[in-house]
This record gives C-alpha cells, structure tokens and sequence, in this order.
C-alpha cells in the first residue's frame, strides 16, 4: 500500500471509531507543536487545530506545545526554537507558513512539518490538504436553496488559493440549483478583524444577500452578528459555518456549516507518522474519509425544504463515490490532479 493510500485507510479508521483518549503504543513519547497565525478562541479553523493537539496527547500520550505566532519573524522563531528543541511533529495550521516550513525543514531534516493547506513539499515538509470545497460546495447548494432574493454572498479573510477554492466550489453549488443566482464575493485582507467582516457582511446584506458564508477564522464573529442584527431590523438572512461545526455559535441564524474534522485528521497525521507513512508528499483529505462535510444544524432543520435536503443528500453520496467532482484551485507544488 503506498503512502497516500495508507494514510487515508488510518484516517478512516480513526473518524470510524473516533478517539476518546488512550495511551500512546510506541516506546518513546512523541513531541507534537502547533504552530496558528490567529487565537484558538476563533470556534473554528484555530480552535479545531487546538482540539487536534490536544486530541494527539491524549490518545497517543504525546508531549505537546502550541504557540500563536503572527508574522514571518515569529514564523522562523518559533519553527527553530521547536525543532532545536527535538519536537518530531510540528503542525503549521495554514497556507502562510509554507516557506518558513521550506527553510526550517532544511536545517532540521529529522523534524517533521506538516502545513495545513500548505503548497510546498520537501522530504519533511507535507502539506495537509483539505478538501474543503466539498463541504463549501454543499453549503452553496443550501444557500440557493434557501435565498428568497436570489443573491448569496461570500465573506473571506485573504484571497489565498485554498479560500478562493471554497468561495469557487459554493459558487458552482448554489448554481447547481439555481444558474441565475448572483454571488456576492468580499476578501477584507484579514482572518480575525471582526469589525471588517462585520462591514463587509452588512454591504452584501444591503446589496441583496440573504444567505451569507464565510471563510476567515475569529472574523467570524462579525459576520454572524451581522447577519443576527438583520434579522432583528426584519429581514430574513441565513449565515452558513465554515472551517468547523458553528452551528452552535449562532444557532438561530447558522442553518449549516461546512465542516473539517481538524482532529480527527491531526491524530491521524501523527499515527501515519510513527509507522513512517509520512513524508515527500502532500495528504489529501475530503468528505470521501468523512473529514470533510456539510452539517445542517439541526436547530433549524425545519427552515431547509425537504427535496432541497435531498438534492444535498444526493451530491453529497456522489462527490464520495467520484461521480460528482467539485471545482477547486490546484496550488500545490507538482499537482497534476486531484487524489
């Protein structure tokens, strides 16, 4: 079996019977740190890494650290100070982290970094892709489904390639069900500036959007209390979860989200790691190892029209079988199509 295949047959046995904590079976203990750009407190992107560190010490009895680190100088910092330091795992939770993964790789050749939806690969630098835009592209098929107005919008942080393929994929769903709907598109320059998505949410609300997704991480906030403020002036507007279930975040206003289980994928990296299944090469992940999904909440379930519920069901069963394959932007180094 080779490493890609190896790797997902871990990961779905790990989201199958799902980690309730354990003891590590290796001899030596291993030593995880996270590396995040943004607080763990976002309820989302930040938070689901730190719920998959810590899910690594206590289903594998690991040694674990975690760091906010916010620009490029940190970035280097704190990937020295973490591999002088003999960690073998190091977790860089986002696209930003890439080069500075690149050059503390070569001189620390026995450590192991893993960038979530990094694009560059070396030996021991391995890019974790999820394949978000499934769930994105289900959310959009609801987003359609729901607007009464026929215009959706899309609130994100930075225009990087893996957000882009998000807004990309939701397109396409909401179009799947309704080609004439119009999709508002912002990138405020920020993941965690609330006041921005904040302004950015209530310009697409009052240019017509009544279904609102985003893609930024702590920004979330901002959109979600817009959205709830147009709702109390009398307007019917949805917001859609991105990055982690946050139907419980907002849970009059969140009809679904478009989920990672960040964790379960963590625990996974890191037991494909001790059995040298991981290095070279970037691992995929998608809604096919039930990493990646689109979770209605089921406070209001009842707002979702049962034959749109279906239709959702339906691509849903069709993305994991392969019949349906979803738009998305390639960005990793020497992808020659999606695995």
């Amino acid at each position: 079996m080779n490493r890609p295949s190896r790797f997902l047959s871990i990961l779905a046995s790990v989201v199958a019977v799902g980690c309730s904590g354990g003891d590590s079976e290796v001899d030596v203990a291993l030593r995880a740190a996270l590396l995040t750009s943004g607080p763990v407190s976002d309820a989302g992107w930040y938070a689901g890494a730190y719920d998959g560190l810590k899910l690594i010490e206590s289903f594998l009895g690991a040694q674990v650290s975690h760091q906010q680190t916010r620009t490029p100088a940190e970035f280097d910092e704190a990937f020295l100070a973490y591999a002088a330091d003999g960690y073998d795992l190091i977790f860089a939770h986002g696209f930003e982290y890439q080069d500075a993964a690149i050059r503390a790789g070569e001189l620390f050749p026995n450590t192991t970094i893993i960038v979530s939806g990094g694009g560059r690969v070396a030996a021991n630098v391995v890019p974790l892709i999820f394949r978000l835009e499934e769930g994105s592209y289900l959310a959009g098929m609801a987003a359609a489904g729901l607007s009464r107005t026929g215009i959706v919008g899309m609130v994100g942080g930075v225009a990087i390639p893996p957000a882009q393929g998000t807004f990309r994929a939701f397109e396409a769903g909401a179009r799947a069900i309704d080609p004439e709907v119009r999709v508002l598109e912002t990138f405020t320059g920020d993941w965690n500036d609330v006041a921005a998505a904040k302004e950015a949410t209530v310009a697409q609300i009052n240019r017509g959007a009544d279904v609102i997704i985003h893609n930024v991480d702590a920004a979330s906030f901002g959109v979600f209390q817009a959205v709830r403020e147009s709702v109390a002036a009398g307007r019917t507007t949805w917001a859609l979860g991105m990055n982690s279930d946050q139907n419980d975040v907002a849970p009059d206003v969140i009809v679904g989200s478009a989920v990672i289980r960040i964790p379960e994928a963590f625990v996974a990296v890191a037991l494909a790691w001790q059995e040298g299944d991981v290095g070279g090469e970037a691992i995929y992940a998608g809604s096919n190892q039930q990493v990646v999904d689109f979770v209605i909440n089921p406070a209001l379930a009842h707002v979702v029209p049962l034959d749109l519920l279906e239709r959702i069901d339906l691509s849903r069963t069709q993305i994991r079988s392969g019949e349906l394959v979803v738009p998305r932007v390639a960005f990793v180094e020497g992808e020659v199509g999606v695995r």
